[in-house]
């Protein structure tokens, strides 16, 4: 087993490396090295969905992966189906623990975020935290579609990172993009994407936690909007 120092050493030299390459160039280095200790955490976001794009171009067999927390709106399973059709893959699918939902709903109310974020954060464990850490059982890498300017907690992220929470090396190809630079990669290659977008979702989450935003808003002001925006992360990213 590799030292964690050395792996952050590694870390270190692949972020002089590939800290400006072009994604897609990021992408064929990882997908060839980790092969199929590496996937995609895909939470159907137009982030994610042109690293499914991406990805589906280098090497289609790579593992993509989304998280059904059993509130999702209806337009993210039509998406679902979209992108499965558009690309010829097989989206993986986890699910929350049935039995720890119940238990939480029975024990909490069925809205039991809107009243703590500590009661937030327990929904957001169980419905989202532990089925991730499933689904990345047998990996060493993973990849992810977050951006600087989408939240005040993402600026000093790296395009190369240690997750230490989940004992795994994350990568960010598309870091240091625009909201701009997504959309017009979206048109010009004609990715699916969820309708939500359309009507004043830029971040799409769960339905009771995500609203539309009003304009001039934060592109996450919309995600658990009755928090501060230094609270605002579920825990998939360290935070």
């Amino acid at each position: 087993m590799v030292a964690k120092e050395e792996i952050v050493k590694q870390i270190d030299l692949w972020n002089e490396e590939f800290g400006k390459k072009p994604a897609e160039e990021i992408l064929s280095f990882f997908l060839g090295k980790f092969k199929n200790k590496i996937a995609l955490a895909s939470s159907l976001g137009a982030e994610d969905q042109v690293l499914t794009r991406m990805i589906a171009n280098i090497d289609p067999l790579t593992r993509i992966f989304t998280l059904d927390t059993g509130r999702v709106f209806p337009e993210t399973y039509d998406l679902m189906a979209r992108t499965n059709e558009k690309y010829g893959i097989k989206l993986k699918v986890y699910f929350p623990d049935a039995k720890a939902v119940e238990n939480m709903v029975n024990e909490k109310g069925i809205n039991l975020f809107y009243e703590s974020i500590e009661n937030r954060k327990l929904c957001c464990g169980i419905r989202k935290v532990e089925p991730l850490k499933r689904a990345f059982k047998e990996l060493d890498v993973w990849i992810c579609g977050l951006r600087k300017d989408q939240s005040v907690t993402r600026f000093f992220t790296k395009t190369v990172e240690w997750d230490e929470s989940n004992g795994l090396i994350k990568i960010n190809p598309i870091l240091s993009w625009t909201e701009k630079q997504v959309w017009a990669y979206i048109k010009e290659h004609d990715v699916p994407y969820n309708e939500l977008h359309d009507n004043g979702f830029p971040s799409i989450g769960c339905q009771p936690c995500t609203r539309a935003i009003k304009p001039g808003e934060d592109v996450r002001a919309g995600r658990w909007w009755w928090e501060t925006p230094e609270q605002k992360e579920c825990g998939l990213h360290g935070k």
